[in-house]
C-alpha cells in the first residue's frame, strides 16, 4: 500500500481558500479546551488563529492523547481537513487527523503569560513573549500597515527615499536631549534626533525626499507619549511653503488612516477600537493659530501664557474641540528650532505647524518652512549659541542655489497609539526603550 501523501502546508490566513482540502499548519498552541470526548486546540501561526477539532472516536488513541496533553505555546504541526464553521474564530476550523510535536513546553516550567490578568511591569519584562498575544499581535499588524501606507504615499507622490545618518556631529533640536557616543579617536558624536538637516541637502538634489528610520531623544520623560528611541518619517520639499507642508501632512494622515480602515478592521476589532472616530479623519483638517489656541486654552482654565509651548494637558484640552486631526500654526520663534522661517508679517512667530490628533493623543506631526536666507540663518545659529563649524555644510546650502523649502516629521509610535486607541506608546513598538527600560 502506498504511503499517504504529505498534505501541503498553508498559512492560517489562507484557510478560506482550502475548504474541503487536507492541509498542514505549522504553528504554536495558543489555547486548549476540552468538551467530553472532543478537544479544541487553538493554533496560531503568525498569520492568524485557527480552531482545530480532535475527536476521540476518529483518531488513534495515542494521537488523541498527544493533543490532550499539549501545553500552552508548544510548537506543533497539525494536519487535517479545512471546513467552514461560522461559530469558530475566523469562520473556519481544521478537522484534525494528525499532529507532530516539535517541542512540548514542560509542565515543570510552563509558559509564564497565562490567560489571566498580569501587571504591566510583569508583561514588559517578558515582552519577548507578550508579543504572541492577540492584542499585541493586532497592534503590530496595524503598525506594519501604517509603515506600508507611509511608504506607499511618498513613493507614489514623487518623493525619493534617501537615508540619513544615525551618527551626527551636531544637534538638530537642542543639545540637552542628545545621546553622546564616543566615536573612535574623534570627538563625540550624537545619536540622531532627526534627519531633517540632511533632508534639506538631499531635497536640493532631488526636489522631494523623505527619510524613515529610528531617532533618539534623551528627554528624562516618563509620560505615556514618550520613548527614547522611536521611528519617524520626515519628508522635505524644495520650492515649498508652509501651505505646501500643511497639504502633504493632511494628505498623508488621511491616506494612512484610510489604509488601516481598509486592511486592518479585524485587528481594530480585537482592540475594540471605535472605528467611527477614525472614519471622521477626512479633509479639510481644522486650522487655528497659536494665538487662538492660547485663547482657547485660557478660556478652558489652562494657566498657559503666550510664548510657552503646549504641555500634554494643553494638547488634550485643545483636542476636545475637534473630531479629527487639527493644525496649529505660527508658534513663537523663541520656542522653535533655529532653522524655522519667521513669518515676514510677524517676525516673532515662525511659519511652522503642528498636527495634533483628536481624543487627547497630542502632536503627531511637527514641521514647517525652513530659513533659506543665508544672513538670517547665520544670525539664528549665533542666537542659539550653536558652534558654526558644525554647521558649515548646512550653511553651504544657503550659498549655492538656496530656495524656499519645508517639511515635517511624523512619529510612527504616536500615530499608531492614536489609531489603535492605546493608553501608552510602549505597546506600539516591539521592544520599547524608555527612561527606565532598556530590556529585553
Amino acid at each position: 500500500m502506498a504511503a499517504p501523501s504529505v498534505p501541503p502546508r498553508i498559512a492560517i490566513a489562507d484557510a478560506s481558500r482550502h475548504v474541503g482540502e487536507r492541509v498542514r499548519i505549522a504553528g504554536w498552541l495558543y489555547n486548549l479546551r476540552e468538551s467530553g470526548k472532543i478537544v479544541f486546540p487553538l493554533v496560531r501561526d503568525g498569520t492568524g488563529i485557527l480552531q482545530c477539532v480532535a475527536m476521540k472516536n476518529a483518531l488513534p488513541a495515542e494521537v488523541f492523547q498527544t493533543v490532550r496533553d499539549l501545553t500552552q505555546e508548544s510548537s506543533i504541526v497539525v494536519s487535517g481537513k479545512v471546513r467552514a464553521e461560522p461559530r469558530a474564530p475566523g469562520g473556519y476550523e481544521l478537522e484534525l487527523d494528525g499532529i507532530e510535536v516539535i517541542q512540548r513546553v514542560p509542565e515543570s516550567d510552563p509558559y509564564p503569560i497565562t490567560p489571566k490578568e498580569h501587571g504591566i511591569e510583569f508583561l514588559m519584562d517578558r515582552r519577548h513573549l507578550w508579543l504572541r498575544s492577540r492584542r499585541q499581535h493586532a497592534i503590530l499588524r496595524i503598525r506594519h500597515e501604517v509603515v506600508r501606507a507611509v511608504r506607499d504615499y511618498f513613493d507614489s507622490h514623487g518623493f525619493t527615499l534617501v537615508d540619513t545618518p544615525i551618527f551626527t556631529p551636531s544637534a538638530c533640536e537642542g543639545t540637552t536631549t542628545l545621546f553622546e557616543v564616543n566615536y573612535f579617536d574623534h570627538d563625540k558624536v550624537y545619536l540622531t534626533q532627526s534627519g531633517q538637516l540632511y533632508n534639506e541637502a538631499t531635497a536640493m538634489a532631488f526636489g522631494k525626499v523623505y527619510c524613515f528610520g529610528p531617532t533618539f531623544r534623551a528627554e528624562r520623560s516618563k509620560t505615556r507619549r514618550h520613548l527614547t528611541e522611536f521611528w519617524m518619517v520626515e519628508p522635505e520639499m524644495a520650492y515649498a511653503t508652509l501651505d505646501d507642508v500643511k497639504q502633504v501632512a493632511e494628505e498623508l494622515v488621511c491616506y494612512v488612516v484610510q489604509r488601516v480602515l481598509e486592511n486592518r478592521r479585524p485587528e481594530l476589532a480585537v482592540l475594540e477600537r471605535d472605528v467611527s472616530k477614525l472614519e471622521n479623519v477626512k479633509p479639510p483638517f481644522p486650522q487655528i493659530s497659536y494665538d487662538e489656541a492660547v485663547r482657547r486654552l485660557q478660556a478652558k482654565g489652562s494657566p498657559i501664557q503666550w510664548g510657552t509651548d503646549f504641555g500634554g494637558t494643553d494638547e488634550t484640552l485643545l483636542s476636545e474641540d475637534f473630531d479629527r486631526p487639527f493644525m496649529v500654526d505660527r508658534f513663537p520663534a523663541a520656542i522653535k528650532a533655529f532653522y524655522m522661517q519667521p513669518d515676514p508679517e510677524r517676525p516673532e512667530v515662525v511659519l511652522g505647524v503642528d498636527v495634533l490628533a483628536p481624543e487627547g493623543y497630542g502632536e503627531i506631526i511637527g514641521g514647517g518652512q525652513r530659513i533659506h536666507d543665508l544672513e538670517l540663518l547665520l544670525r539664528r545659529i549665533e542666537e542659539h549659541k550653536l558652534p558654526r563649524e558644525a554647521f558649515e555644510w548646512y550653511i553651504d546650502l544657503r550659498k549655492y542655489g538656496t530656495v524656499p523649502h519645508g517639511g515635517f516629521g511624523m512619529g510612527i509610535e504616536r500615530c499608531v497609539a492614536w489609531i489603535c486607541g492605546l493608553d501608552h506608546v510602549r505597546e506600539t513598538i516591539a521592544f520599547p526603550r524608555m527612561l527606565y527600560r532598556t530590556r529585553p
